[in-house]
Protein backbone atom coordinates (compact mmCIF):
# COMPACT_ATOMS: atom_id res chain seq x y z
CA UNK A 1 0.00 0.00 0.00
CA UNK A 2 2.58 2.50 -1.29
CA UNK A 3 1.20 6.28 -1.21
CA UNK A 4 1.10 7.46 -4.97
CA UNK A 5 2.54 11.04 -6.13
CA UNK A 6 -0.80 13.15 -5.80
CA UNK A 7 -1.36 11.59 -2.10
CA UNK A 8 2.65 12.81 -1.21
CA UNK A 9 2.18 16.32 -3.20
CA UNK A 10 -1.19 16.93 -1.43
CA UNK A 11 0.30 15.62 1.76
CA UNK A 12 3.41 18.22 0.75
CA UNK A 13 0.79 21.41 0.38
CA UNK A 14 -0.52 20.85 3.73
CA UNK A 15 2.84 20.80 5.34
CA UNK A 16 3.98 17.08 5.98
CA UNK A 17 6.68 15.06 3.95
CA UNK A 18 6.11 11.56 4.46
CA UNK A 19 8.64 9.27 6.02
CA UNK A 20 9.28 5.53 7.51
CA UNK A 21 6.63 3.01 7.58
CA UNK A 22 6.24 2.32 11.12
CA UNK A 23 3.44 -0.12 10.77
CA UNK A 24 0.61 -1.28 8.36
CA UNK A 25 -2.37 -3.49 8.86
CA UNK A 26 -5.11 -5.15 6.09
CA UNK A 27 -6.73 -1.60 5.29
CA UNK A 28 -4.19 0.73 7.20
CA UNK A 29 -0.97 2.20 7.58
CA UNK A 30 1.25 4.40 10.14
CA UNK A 31 3.86 6.30 9.01
CA UNK A 32 6.22 8.97 10.06
CA UNK A 33 6.03 12.20 8.60
CA UNK A 34 7.81 15.84 9.12
CA UNK A 35 5.87 18.64 10.37
CA UNK A 36 6.59 22.26 9.32
CA UNK A 37 3.82 23.48 10.93
CA UNK A 38 5.29 22.23 14.02
CA UNK A 39 8.45 21.55 12.82
CA UNK A 40 8.48 18.21 14.18
CA UNK A 41 7.92 14.81 12.98
CA UNK A 42 4.93 13.22 13.92
CA UNK A 43 2.91 10.27 12.73
CA UNK A 44 -0.09 9.41 9.94
CA UNK A 45 -2.29 7.06 10.66
CA UNK A 46 -3.42 6.21 6.93
CA UNK A 47 -6.78 4.80 6.11
CA UNK A 48 -8.16 3.11 2.91
CA UNK A 49 -11.41 3.25 3.05
CA UNK A 50 -11.77 1.76 -0.74
CA UNK A 51 -10.19 -1.44 1.46
CA UNK A 52 -12.12 -1.17 4.27
CA UNK A 53 -15.02 -3.29 5.41
CA UNK A 54 -18.44 -1.49 5.39
CA UNK A 55 -19.56 -1.90 9.41
CA UNK A 56 -15.53 -0.39 9.85
CA UNK A 57 -16.09 2.65 7.25
CA UNK A 58 -19.83 3.45 8.55
CA UNK A 59 -19.80 2.57 12.28
CA UNK A 60 -16.08 2.76 13.37
CA UNK A 61 -14.51 5.14 11.54
CA UNK A 62 -17.46 7.88 12.34
CA UNK A 63 -16.61 6.94 15.81
CA UNK A 64 -13.00 7.10 16.15
CA UNK A 65 -12.84 10.22 14.11
CA UNK A 66 -14.88 12.38 16.18
CA UNK A 67 -13.46 10.85 19.91
CA UNK A 68 -9.90 11.85 18.65
CA UNK A 69 -11.03 15.38 17.59
CA UNK A 70 -12.30 15.95 21.21
CA UNK A 71 -9.73 13.89 23.67
CA UNK A 72 -6.73 16.04 24.98
CA UNK A 73 -5.07 14.73 28.03
CA UNK A 74 -0.75 14.08 27.79
CA UNK A 75 -1.05 10.21 28.32
CA UNK A 76 -3.34 10.18 25.09
CA UNK A 77 -1.82 10.74 22.09
CA UNK A 78 -2.62 13.94 20.90
CA UNK A 79 -4.57 14.67 17.30
CA UNK A 80 -2.77 17.41 14.89
CA UNK A 81 -5.09 17.27 11.63
CA UNK A 82 -7.55 14.70 9.95
CA UNK A 83 -7.14 15.22 5.96
CA UNK A 84 -9.24 13.17 3.53
CA UNK A 85 -8.18 12.97 0.01
CA UNK A 86 -8.61 10.51 -2.62
CA UNK A 87 -10.14 7.62 -0.71
CA UNK A 88 -8.05 7.95 2.63
CA UNK A 89 -8.15 9.33 5.64
CA UNK A 90 -4.81 10.62 7.21
CA UNK A 91 -4.59 11.11 10.57
CA UNK A 92 -1.58 13.50 11.44
CA UNK A 93 -0.74 12.35 15.51
CA UNK A 94 2.19 13.14 18.18
CA UNK A 95 4.91 10.77 17.19
CA UNK A 96 5.91 8.67 20.20
CA UNK A 97 9.59 8.10 20.00
CA UNK A 98 9.96 5.35 21.72
CA UNK A 99 7.57 2.49 20.39
CA UNK A 100 5.18 0.60 22.14
CA UNK A 101 5.23 -0.85 25.64
CA UNK A 102 5.19 -4.67 24.70
CA UNK A 103 8.65 -3.85 22.75
CA UNK A 104 9.84 -1.97 25.96
CA UNK A 105 8.92 -5.26 27.80
CA UNK A 106 10.57 -7.76 25.31
CA UNK A 107 13.38 -5.52 25.03
CA UNK A 108 14.27 -4.93 29.37
CA UNK A 109 12.10 -7.45 30.59
CA UNK A 110 9.39 -7.58 33.71
CA UNK A 111 9.26 -3.36 34.75
CA UNK A 112 10.57 -3.13 38.48
CA UNK A 113 7.69 -2.28 40.59
CA UNK A 114 8.23 1.63 41.03
CA UNK A 115 8.20 1.86 37.53
CA UNK A 116 5.36 -0.07 37.13
CA UNK A 117 3.63 2.33 39.24
CA UNK A 118 4.45 5.18 37.18
CA UNK A 119 3.29 4.18 33.90
CA UNK A 120 -0.14 2.10 34.96
CA UNK A 121 -0.80 5.32 37.00
CA UNK A 122 -0.45 7.64 33.94
CA UNK A 123 -3.15 4.81 32.36
CA UNK A 124 -5.39 5.54 34.76
CA UNK A 125 -4.97 8.81 34.83
CA UNK A 126 -5.85 8.73 30.70
CA UNK A 127 -8.70 6.01 31.56
CA UNK A 128 -10.34 8.18 34.66
CA UNK A 129 -10.27 11.47 31.88
CA UNK A 130 -11.71 8.81 28.72
CA UNK A 131 -14.56 7.11 31.34
CA UNK A 132 -15.57 10.74 33.09
CA UNK A 133 -16.76 11.58 29.15
CA UNK A 134 -18.23 8.53 28.59
CA UNK A 135 -15.78 7.65 26.38
CA UNK A 136 -14.61 3.60 26.52
CA UNK A 137 -11.45 2.61 24.59
CA UNK A 138 -12.59 -1.37 24.15
CA UNK A 139 -8.50 -2.62 22.57
CA UNK A 140 -6.81 -1.84 25.84
CA UNK A 141 -3.36 -3.56 24.83
CA UNK A 142 0.49 -3.24 25.31
CA UNK A 143 0.70 -2.36 21.34
CA UNK A 144 -1.70 0.46 21.83
CA UNK A 145 0.14 2.13 24.74
CA UNK A 146 3.59 3.83 22.82
CA UNK A 147 5.98 5.59 24.79
CA UNK A 148 7.15 9.48 23.97
CA UNK A 149 10.88 10.02 24.51
CA UNK A 150 11.02 10.18 28.05
CA UNK A 151 8.89 6.73 28.07
CA UNK A 152 5.53 8.53 29.66
CA UNK A 153 2.42 6.77 28.40
CA UNK A 154 0.31 7.40 25.37
CA UNK A 155 -2.77 5.74 24.60
CA UNK A 156 -3.08 5.29 21.45
CA UNK A 157 -5.25 3.20 18.27
CA UNK A 158 -9.26 4.37 19.19
CA UNK A 159 -10.94 2.13 16.59
CA UNK A 160 -13.12 0.52 18.54
CA UNK A 161 -13.51 3.67 20.84
CA UNK A 162 -17.34 4.76 21.50
CA UNK A 163 -19.58 6.87 23.92
CA UNK A 164 -21.56 5.47 26.44
CA UNK A 165 -24.26 6.02 28.66
CA UNK A 166 -23.82 4.30 32.42
CA UNK A 167 -27.00 2.02 31.61
CA UNK A 168 -25.42 0.88 28.09
CA UNK A 169 -24.50 -2.72 27.25
CA UNK A 170 -22.52 -4.12 23.83
CA UNK A 171 -22.41 -7.51 22.23
CA UNK A 172 -19.64 -6.05 20.02
CA UNK A 173 -16.70 -8.48 19.92
CA UNK A 174 -13.42 -5.91 20.05
CA UNK A 175 -9.71 -5.85 20.63
CA UNK A 176 -7.15 -8.63 20.96
CA UNK A 177 -8.84 -11.87 22.57
CA UNK A 178 -5.83 -12.28 25.18
CA UNK A 179 -6.86 -8.99 26.95
CA UNK A 180 -10.47 -9.88 26.78
CA UNK A 181 -13.11 -10.14 29.91
CA UNK A 182 -14.72 -13.00 30.37
CA UNK A 183 -17.95 -12.09 29.82
CA UNK A 184 -16.84 -10.74 26.42
CA UNK A 185 -15.69 -13.69 24.93
CA UNK A 186 -18.79 -15.89 26.18
CA UNK A 187 -20.59 -13.38 23.94
CA UNK A 188 -22.70 -12.03 27.22
CA UNK A 189 -23.81 -8.26 27.27
CA UNK A 190 -21.31 -6.27 28.69
CA UNK A 191 -20.91 -3.32 30.71
CA UNK A 192 -18.46 -1.28 28.45
CA UNK A 193 -16.24 0.54 31.19
CA UNK A 194 -15.71 -2.94 32.99
CA UNK A 195 -14.36 -3.92 29.80
CA UNK A 196 -11.61 -1.63 29.68
CA UNK A 197 -10.84 -2.54 33.19
CA UNK A 198 -9.97 -5.88 32.59
CA UNK A 199 -7.74 -4.90 29.88
CA UNK A 200 -5.52 -3.16 32.27
CA UNK A 201 -5.49 -6.04 34.72
CA UNK A 202 -3.97 -8.15 32.08
CA UNK A 203 -1.44 -4.97 31.62
CA UNK A 204 -0.19 -4.79 34.87
CA UNK A 205 0.00 -8.06 34.73
CA UNK A 206 2.34 -7.96 32.08
CA UNK A 207 4.14 -5.08 32.82
CA UNK A 208 5.19 -6.93 36.34
CA UNK A 209 5.80 -10.40 34.78
CA UNK A 210 6.59 -9.96 31.27
CA UNK A 211 4.14 -13.04 30.65
CA UNK A 212 0.64 -13.21 30.25
CA UNK A 213 -1.74 -14.67 33.03
CA UNK A 214 -3.28 -16.53 30.73
CA UNK A 215 -2.65 -18.60 27.99
CA UNK A 216 -4.67 -17.51 24.98
CA UNK A 217 -3.44 -20.23 22.46
CA UNK A 218 -6.52 -21.69 23.70
CA UNK A 219 -9.35 -19.63 24.38
CA UNK A 220 -12.60 -22.17 25.71
CA UNK A 221 -9.27 -23.37 28.05
CA UNK A 222 -8.97 -19.44 28.92
CA UNK A 223 -12.39 -18.93 29.67
CA UNK A 224 -12.36 -21.85 32.13
CA UNK A 225 -9.23 -20.55 34.11
CA UNK A 226 -10.64 -17.12 34.13
CA UNK A 227 -13.80 -18.26 35.64
CA UNK A 228 -11.84 -20.68 38.08
CA UNK A 229 -9.61 -16.95 39.42
CA UNK A 230 -6.75 -18.46 38.18
CA UNK A 231 -4.08 -16.12 38.02
CA UNK A 232 -0.34 -17.63 39.27
CA UNK A 233 2.67 -15.34 39.66
CA UNK A 234 6.46 -16.59 39.56
CA UNK A 235 7.70 -17.99 42.61
CA UNK A 236 11.30 -16.39 41.26
CA UNK A 237 9.60 -12.93 40.72
CA UNK A 238 8.88 -11.26 43.96
CA UNK A 239 6.21 -8.64 43.76
CA UNK A 240 4.20 -6.51 46.80
CA UNK A 241 1.33 -7.52 48.21
CA UNK A 242 -0.32 -4.00 46.34
CA UNK A 243 0.55 -5.08 43.32
CA UNK A 244 -0.67 -8.03 43.47
CA UNK A 245 -3.91 -6.98 45.05
CA UNK A 246 -4.71 -4.53 42.25
CA UNK A 247 -3.94 -7.69 39.91
CA UNK A 248 -6.56 -9.86 41.82
CA UNK A 249 -9.08 -6.62 41.70
CA UNK A 250 -8.94 -5.86 38.29
CA UNK A 251 -9.66 -9.70 36.92
CA UNK A 252 -12.25 -9.98 39.14
CA UNK A 253 -14.99 -11.79 37.08
CA UNK A 254 -17.49 -10.67 38.72
CA UNK A 255 -18.67 -7.49 36.83
CA UNK A 256 -20.24 -6.06 39.64
CA UNK A 257 -17.26 -6.22 42.19
CA UNK A 258 -14.59 -5.15 39.52
CA UNK A 259 -13.71 -1.99 40.48
CA UNK A 260 -14.48 1.47 38.35
CA UNK A 261 -11.08 3.78 37.19
CA UNK A 262 -12.29 6.15 39.97
CA UNK A 263 -11.94 3.05 42.69
CA UNK A 264 -8.81 2.24 41.09
CA UNK A 265 -7.25 5.70 41.83
CA UNK A 266 -8.01 4.90 45.46
CA UNK A 267 -5.66 1.96 45.30
CA UNK A 268 -2.26 2.01 47.70
CA UNK A 269 -0.71 0.99 44.31
CA UNK A 270 -1.85 3.90 42.59
CA UNK A 271 -1.72 6.17 45.93
CA UNK A 272 2.00 4.93 46.96
CA UNK A 273 3.10 5.97 42.76
CA UNK A 274 1.88 9.25 43.33
CA UNK A 275 3.36 10.26 47.08
CA UNK A 276 6.54 8.52 45.88
CA UNK A 277 6.30 11.26 42.70
CA UNK A 278 5.28 14.23 44.95
CA UNK A 279 8.12 13.33 47.40
CA UNK A 280 10.42 13.27 43.91
CA UNK A 281 8.84 16.59 43.32
CA UNK A 282 9.61 18.47 46.60
CA UNK A 283 13.53 16.96 46.29
CA UNK A 284 13.64 18.18 42.83
CA UNK A 285 12.50 21.63 43.52
CA UNK A 286 15.03 21.90 46.74
CA UNK A 287 17.90 21.25 44.14
CA UNK A 288 16.40 24.11 41.92
CA UNK A 289 16.37 26.21 44.50
CA UNK A 290 19.64 25.40 46.15
CA UNK A 291 20.83 25.79 42.64
CA UNK A 292 19.37 29.17 42.26
CA UNK A 293 20.62 30.14 46.06
CA UNK A 294 24.06 29.48 44.28
CA UNK A 295 23.96 31.00 41.40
Amino acid sequence: MSSSGDEVAELKKSGYALGALLGEGSYAKVKSAYSSKINARVAVKIINKKKAPKDFREKFLPRELDIIQVVDHPNVVKLYEIIEFNGKVFIMMEYAGHGDLLEYIKLRGALQEDRAQVMFTQIVNAMTYLHERKIVHRDMKCENLLLDCMNNIKISDFGFARCFEPSDVSKTFCGSAAYAAPEVLQGIPYHLPSHDVWSMGIILYIMVCASMPYDDSNIKKMVSQQLEKRIGFSKGKKLSVNVKDLIYKLLEVNVKKRPNVFAIKDHPFILSAQTDNSECDKNQQAINGSDRQEG
